[in-house]
């Protein structure tokens, strides 16, 4: 029986829960290379994707994985790969053949401690910065951090429906805890569920321009078995998908590149709140440090602080327009990570001196506990 037509509880993983988010999104396509900790979503696609009439192919490697996910998207399929660290350094080239190709694709980062092959079994956040610049080139990206086992079902959607509705590759960040927490979630039903695809050609293809400008900066994308065959390329383009070198060509393509994101911060950046209305301190963090934030922040308000959280839903772009209100109203703000500070740069960077600014870090391998949070939180 499918999973998703239940309606029961189910003892889940974050990385089944990553699974079942991908089948109700439409995913029926996944090349991957396992991977610890993601390897389990490899492992389910490969059985749960040839029951719903999908694919799934194992590669020789992470390179080719993405590789292979680009031709399935071009070829009308949504489709889907999952890794870790090392092999998302791997995947960067091809990431940015997609950015700058505007072909939808949702890549799911498992993160552990790194550098290199690292820890491979420890949890880290070691890749925040990664995922915003780690191909190469000038280029706007999505890219969401989970938090809970439900987030994983959740935001596994909603990476798709992105990717599609903004012709972009769709980063989704779990950490080594959220990926294998186990946790008794209730996923919705299909019909629950909000489906996005992408926006079609509404000519025939002998008077399609494939990177043609439109109002909301995404053209609409033709697939090659319906009849719409046009030149991909990682190099800069003219609107008909051909390299080009021309100022007065390129200027335009790179705008509307970042147009497509900038001018739809509204339905991308996303965060969540809990007691912030009055908070003086204010925690910000994602993943699984956000469910330790959490209880940190009611155990304060237990002691007689006035303590909220924020949690990042969104991390690049990075939400600044819903974080900067929350600078203005709270005199203090903590951002623990399991790393050295990748997302406090940003807080600190968007701050300019409205609140102060502390860190709390772990790069060892091990959880930032609630107790942590809530002696640093005395201490502010």
């Amino acid at each position: 029986m499918d999973t998703m037509t239940t309606g029961q509880p189910q003892l889940l993983q974050g990385n089944e829960a990553v699974v079942e988010g991908a089948l109700a999104a439409g995913c029926r396509f996944f090349a991957g290379y396992p991977i610890t900790p993601a390897t389990e979503i490899s492992e389910a696609m490969s059985w749960r994707l040839p029951a719903v009439d999908g694919t799934f192919i194992q590669m020789e490697d992470e390179i080719a994985s993405l590789g292979a996910v680009i031709g399935a998207s071009l070829a009308g399929v949504k489709a889907m790969t999952a890794t870790s660290g090392p092999g998302f350094s791997l995947m960067q080239e091809n990431l940015g053949f997609a950015c700058v190709a505007e072909v939808p694709c949702v890549i799911v980062n498992v993160m552990r401690g790194g550098p290199s092959t690292g820890l491979p079994t420890h949890v880290s956040q070691g890749d925040v910065q990664q995922a915003r610049w780690g191909t190469h080139g000038d280029h706007p990206i999505i890219v969401l951090a989970a938090a809970t086992t439900r987030d994983c079902f959740d935001l596994t959607v909603k990476a798709f429906n992105l990717s599609e509705k903004y012709r972009t590759p769709v980063i989704l960040l779990l950490d080594e805890v959220v990926a294998h927490t186990r946790e008794k979630v209730v996923l919705p039903r299909p019909p629950e569920v909000e489906v996005e695809d992408r926006p079609r050609p509404p000519m025939p293809p002998e008077w399609y321009v494939p990177y043609a400008d439109t109002a909301s900066g995404v053209p609409p994308m033709g697939i090659f078995g319906d009849g719409y065959r046009y030149h991909v390329t990682g190099l800069i383009h003219d609107v008909h998908g051909f390299p080009t070198e021309r100022p007065d060509e390129i200027a335009p393509f790179m705008n509307r590149l970042f147009r497509k994101i900038t001018q739809h911060f509204a339905d991308i950046q996303m965060v969540a709140e809990e007691l912030t209305a009055d908070a003086e301190l204010l925690v910000i963090a994602y993943g699984s440090v956000a469910r330790a934030a959490r209880r940190a922040v009611l155990e304060a308000r237990e002691r007689g602080l006035k303590a909220g959280l924020l949690k990042l839903v969104t991390l690049w772009p990075f939400p600044r327009r819903l974080i900067e209100p929350h600078l203005r109203q709270v005199r203090a703000v903590l951002v623990p990570e399991l790393n050295m500070g990748q997302m406090a740069r940003e807080v600190k960077r968007v701050n300019q001196g409205m609140a102060r600014v502390e860190t709390l870090n772990r790069i060892d391998g091990e959880l930032i506990k609630p107790e942590e949070i809530v002696a640093r939180l005395l201490k502010m």
